[in-house]
């Protein structure tokens, strides 16, 4: 029983350093990985080198898989750059698992006191998430030593080799045991340092650690098909192709592993050398062979995964319960169930609206227009029953937070109208006028609109969790985004300098496009407002700084 607490205890552990990390790095520089990704779209070569530096970085491809579909699914990013994306994700995170195997014990200390330092008197916040992913990076090799520990003494335990030689006989339940593990934990990262870990200590045969590691594999490659169910079906398309590229190619390997009967000896002196490089080997080779093959393998998921058809509707069933006016809590929350629908719906609007301003589509500005029409019912309604909720209560609390919330509706409700009014008109003229952006002007809209897409989803995320420091960080990005428009306006105006004709033809559109994005930005960020104003982080309508 002490065994396996340890053993656990070890294995819980470095599954949260790998989260740690991967969270870190998120929260510091996701603007910089979206912009990594999407410019590494111009070839497939490219794409798929981005993918592998994005792992390396968030330190797990799931993360990048679920990047790549938000951009396939607002179809900023072809389909087959995509997959091209996640291929190398792939082999980034196995290049991921090389480099957290090294061993070195003076390695540990300096990331603890540097992480620890940076994370507690830093008020950067950048500084803060690189202090992070410095812990986790530490914890990661402490779980991994704390797993060798726990794993000494069962070299001599009889019952265990028996269990182990059984693995290492039968390849199929290895490689069953290793996917299971790798999809339970949601790290195929986690899951091969362990495989490897075990292997190292002589407890699992190199067969049975070769079988589980490409196991794990597939496992990783069904976490983001888990994760995506409910993605659009150009985003599905990709994570399937990868998955069976991935899931196959693995299930092919150990097909081929097992009735060839290669002499493994090749990729390394010790069974940890052998298992981890044949992990990575295994990488390498489906990058390079499956690159070419994106657009037949996407043609031939297409006609696997199709739209599916037309179902009844039901209609959307409002969360505005009248009955719960005399219980202020209570109507409160069917008020902020509200104004979390405006948000999504305003958020669909800005998802959809960039590919237009590329290819016109009537039906898609259709649809953005009829979202629009929705919100706006939305807004009226909440504020209506905000109104009657005022009245039937004197508790100031109440009539405070009614009217946060009636401002957060004001707010998203002008949102969806620069987007269906302003973007949606601006696309339209573009369209009509047969012009195009220059490649420069194009790209940093691209970015710009990813960025505020990004605050966007953060903002419903604070309005769903109310948490302080995520409010504190959308503020922080107001300042950012602002200061973004006024660069991006700056280098508009010098292409305009320089003659192009692009820049010429379109330069109302394009300076008109990044004052909308910017103002869509700023009503999403008014969600974190009151709950810093509550906490006192904000003062003045700025955010006070934060000691320690």
């Amino acid at each position: 029983m002490l065994f396996v607490l340890h053993v656990a205890g070890a294995a819980a552990l470095l599954i949260w350093a790998v989260r740690l990390v991967r969270t870190g790095v998120e929260r510091g520089w996701s603007v910089q990985l979206r912009r990594l990704l999407r410019r590494g779209s111009e070839s497939r070569w490219l794409a798929a080198l981005s993918g592998t530096g994005a792992a390396v970085v968030l330190q797990s491809s799931t993360a990048v898989a679920i990047l790549t579909s938000n951009f396939v699914a607002a179809g900023t990013l072809a389909a087959g750059a995509g997959l091209a994306i996640l291929l190398g994700a792939d082999l980034g995170s196995a290049i991921v698992a090389q480099i957290l195997l090294t061993r070195a014990d003076w390695l540990v200390p300096v990331l603890l006191v540097a992480g620890v330092g940076m994370f507690l008197k830093s008020s950067s916040r950048d500084f803060r998430m690189a202090g992070r992913v410095l812990i986790g990076l530490a914890l990661i090799f402490v779980s991994l030593t704390m797993i060798r520990d726990a794993t000494e003494p069962l070299r001599d335990s009889p019952a265990l080799a028996s269990a182990m030689r059984y693995l290492g006989g039968d390849p199929v339940t290895a490689f069953a045991i290793g996917a299971l593990f790798a999809w339970a934990v949601h790290s195929s990262v986690a899951a091969v340092l362990l495989f490897v870990t075990l292997s190292a200590q002589g407890i699992l045969p190199v067969t049975a650690g070769v079988a589980m590691v490409l196991g794990a594999n597939l496992g990783g490659a069904v976490i983001a098909y888990v994760l995506t169910l409910g993605s659009e079906i150009a985003a599905r398309r990709v994570i399937v192709a990868n998955l069976a590229l991935r899931g196959g190619g693995a299930a092919a390997a150990l097909m081929a592993l097992s009735s060839l009967a290669p002499p493994l000896d090749l990729l390394g002196a010790t069974p940890a050398r052998q298992v981890i490089n044949l992990h990575l080997a295994f990488n390498l080779v489906l990058a390079l062979v499956a690159l070419p093959l994106t657009g037949p393998v996407l043609a031939l998921v297409g006609r696997w995964i199709t739209p599916p058809p037309e179902a009844a509707g039901l209609a959307r069933i409002s969360a505005l319960d009248p009955a719960a006016l005399p219980q202020p809590d209570r109507a409160l929350a069917c008020a902020a169930r509200e104004v979390l629908q405006m948000g999504e719906g305003v958020e669909a609007m800005l998802r959809t609206v960039a590919g237009l301003y590329e290819t016109w589509d009537d039906s898609t500005a259709a649809a953005i227009e009829a979202k629009e029409s929705e919100v706006d019912k939305i807004h009226i309604a909440t504020k209506l029953y905000l109104a009657k909720l005022q009245r039937s209560t004197t508790d100031e609390d109440v009539s405070r937070r009614g009217l946060e919330l009636a401002d957060m509706a004001v707010n998203l409700e002008s949102a969806g109208n620069v987007i269906a009014d302003t973007m949606l008109g601006l696309a339209r003229r573009l369209d009509q006028g047969g012009a195009s952006f220059s490649d420069t002007g194009w790209q940093e809209i691209k970015d710009f609109h990813d960025r505020v897409l990004a605050n966007a989803q953060a903002g419903l995320n604070v309005l769903m969790t109310l948490n302080p420091d995520a409010a504190r960080a959308l503020v922080e990005e107001k300042d950012h985004v602002r200061d973004m428009e006024q660069r991006l306006q700056r280098s508009h105006l010098d292409r305009l300098k320089q003659g192009l004709t692009e820049s010429i033809e379109t330069s109302n559109i394009h300076q008109e496009t990044l004052r909308a994005l910017k103002q869509v930005n700023s009503a999403f960020t008014m969600i974190a407002y009151p709950i810093l104003s509550e906490t006192g982080d904000l003062l003045a309508s700025r955010l006070t700084r934060q000691s320690g």
